[in-house]
This record gives structure tokens, sequence and C-alpha cells, in this order.
């Protein structure tokens, strides 16, 4: 499949400088070094030949929400851009498309239960493969959002830790939708220090990722602490 038309590759690009300047002035904000933020490119409803340009344009993360449309989409690209880039899974994971998902995915941001990190680890074993994950917290309490309560999560770190083919890098989370985005600057605080805490009580684990901040919150959760935020609209432009 051809990358896609120049006028697509600079717009992105164009895009993505865009954003990189942000998350500079907002690092500097924070005295923190802006190399240490990664950015994933949320690619869900966006098809193969905007994945093909993003990594055109220099992008190498890529995040989506579904498993189906994962395997889809991975089916069609350009197998170079596949070998090149990084796949996270930033959506929900249900047991049943656990085996599917550690084929597809080198990092998994959702886990929100012992119970899906070990369906995962079966499938990593089945596959041979071996898998990053982050735990999914939902701080606020969100009616409806997957993720643990912040006090559940030592316990099910020190479970994810007893599996082989799983390596435990930190906390995703999804901050409430507000107009404001310093409305949730708490919210990101508190998960710095929930990550703070985490590191003394389970050291076993690195806990060297941060997952937090999207298109309206990014520059507040990187001043924040954030190392990995997750991006679609910034990057790609208005869903359809």
């Amino acid at each position: 499949m051809a990358v896609g038309t120049p006028t697509l590759v600079e717009r992105l690009r164009a895009n993505i400088a865009t954003v990189q300047e942000r998350i500079a002035r907002a690092a500097a904000r924070a005295g923190r070094d802006p190399a240490a933020i990664t950015i994933v490119a949320v690619a869900k409803t966006f098809g193969p030949q905007m994945v093909e340009a993003a990594y055109a344009a220099g992008l190498r993360h890529f995040g989506e929400n579904r498993v189906q449309e994962a395997e889809e989409k991975l089916g069609v690209l350009d197998p170079s851009v596949v070998a090149g880039s990084t796949w996270h899974l930033v959506g929900h994971l249900q047991t049943n498309k656990a085996r599917l998902a550690a084929r597809l995915f080198r990092v998994v941001q959702s886990i929100d239960s012992l119970r899906v990190a070990q369906a995962l680890e079966q499938g990593c074993a089945r596959a041979g493969t071996s898998c990053d994950v982050l735990i999914q917290v939902n701080l606020a309490r969100t009616p409806g959002q997957f993720g643990l309560p912040e006090e559940a999560v030592a316990e099910v770190a020190r479970g994810i830790l007893a599996l082989p083919h799983l390596r435990l890098r930190g906390l995703m989370t999804i901050a409430p939708q507000v107009e404001d985005p310093e409305l949730v600057r708490p919210h990101f605080r508190r998960m710095r220090e929930l990550a703070e805490q985490l590191r003394r009580a389970v050291p076993e684990a690195s806990w060297d990722v941060l997952s937090m901040g999207m298109t309206e919150d990014f520059e507040v959760a990187v001043e924040e602490g954030a190392t990995m935020v997750r991006l679609g609209r910034a990057i790609f432009g208005e869903r359809h």
C-alpha cells in the first residue's frame, strides 16, 4: 500500500511538530526533558493510509482501542511500517481477546484486573511473545470507566510480577472530561504521587511509565509528570 500523498504526510508532519512544540513548552515549565515523553498516536477509526502517513512523518508508537480493529489494520499495513512501529492497546481488553492481543500488541496499557493480566500471560505464552503492561487506574471512580481504584493497584501489581511473559512498567489513567484542563491537574498530580508510592511499596517493578493526557489535556499531564501521552485528534484531525 502506498504511504499516501505528500500533502497528507506534510499535514501530519505539521501537526506532529505543533504537538512537539507544545510538549516542549510544558516540559520546560516543569523543568523536564521533553525527550522523556513518548507520543502514542491513537489511530482509532483512522485507516491504514493515515497510519502509514504518520509513520512517514516520523511517529513510531501507535494506539488502538479495539483488538479487532487493530487486527484488520495491521493485516493491510505496509510490512515495513508494522516492523518499525510499536503498537499499544489503549482500550479495554476482554479476556476472550487476550490471545489475539498477545500477537498484535507489544504494550497493553489497560490492565484493569489480575484476571485480564493472566489471560494475556496465557496468550503470550502460546504465541511465544512478551508484553509490556500498564495498570489502568480509575482514580476519579468515574462510573462506566474501566480501571482499578488506587487502593487495589499494589495487590494486582504483585500478581502481575509473577507472570513471566509480562513486564509491568507503570500506570495509565483517563482523566474526567472537563472544559478547562486545569480542573484535572489534581488528578494527574495524584497519579504521579501514586506511582511514587508504588516504587516504594512494590520496588520489583520499574514504574517508569506514566501514561496520561490526551488531546484536551496533555500539556497539563506533561507538567505533572506524564512520560507518555495518547493523542488522536491532535495528530490526525477530527474523527469521522
